[in-house]
């Protein structure tokens, strides 16, 4: 079998669409930062793979010849809504656990405990994400969060439907398609797993170390903010 079987003429140029496009942050990123930041990358790698197998359903959907987000604009304001709501409450989650990690620091007049008390788990060892605690949340709840953060973006379905039909266009045979669809999918995850490890290196934690619930918030924020674009968006346009 030869490259040219499997590489189609046009892979270059939809390679570099696609990564450029990768560059871009958006939900997914803000997500990820969200979670390394503080679980590093044993906290967000499983959302890492659900944002992958998420952008993966979407190429499938492309290749497959589903055009059905150009022809039902009402389904795609659908999807745009609940895209939304979600990234809302994956806002209000992060805010939440900012607020209360930041109002769990002693006081600088606080008195140290004596070294004869019983020890107290930290604030830091329980709990999870989803009631404002700081423990990681398990591979299954990290994988739902990051498929659903790319399942309910409906750009996505319409920016790999323009990539597959647009760039590559209708004479790319399927195995050609699959390359391709493979190599996103790939990518998106070694891109984002790599974004979550840089994130999670010691001298990167320590210099975050201060300023993660601020981060969290920030991330918190700019999801709760990107919903209400995604909300008022027709208001505009």
């Amino acid at each position: 079998m030869s490259v040219s079987t499997l590489i189609p003429a046009a892979f270059p140029a939809l390679a570099l669409a696609h990564f450029l496009a990768l560059l871009s942050p958006g939900p997914d990123f803000f997500l990820i930062i969200g979670h390394a930041v503080r679980h590093r990358l044993r906290g967000s790698l499983f959302i890492c793979l659900g944002i992958a197998l998420g952008n993966a359903l979407y190429i499938c959907l492309a290749v497959s010849g589903w055009s059905v987000m150009r022809q039902m604009p009402a389904l795609y304001r659908l999807l745009e809504l609940a895209g939304a709501a979600y990234l809302a409450w994956l806002g209000f989650l992060l805010r939440r656990a900012s607020r209360e990690a930041a109002n769990s620091k002693p006081s600088p007049d606080q008195h140290a405990p004596s070294q004869h008390a019983p020890s107290q788990p930290s604030h830091n060892q329980t709990g999870s994400l989803a009631t404002g605690h700081a423990s990681p949340l398990s591979p299954g709840r990290q994988l739902l969060t990051g498929l659903g953060s790319a399942l309910l973006n409906p750009k996505n379905a319409v920016f790999y439907l323009t990539l597959m039909t647009v760039i590559l266009g209708p004479t790319a045979t399927l195995p050609q398609q699959a390359f391709a669809g493979v190599w996103m999918t790939l990518l998106v995850f070694a891109w984002d797993a790599a974004l979550a490890a840089a994130i999670s290196l010691p001298g990167a934690q320590r210099a975050l170390e201060k300023r993660i619930p601020l981060i969290e918030g920030l991330a918190g924020l700019t999801l709760a903010s990107i919903a209400l674009w995604l909300a008022l968006r027709p208001l505009f346009y």
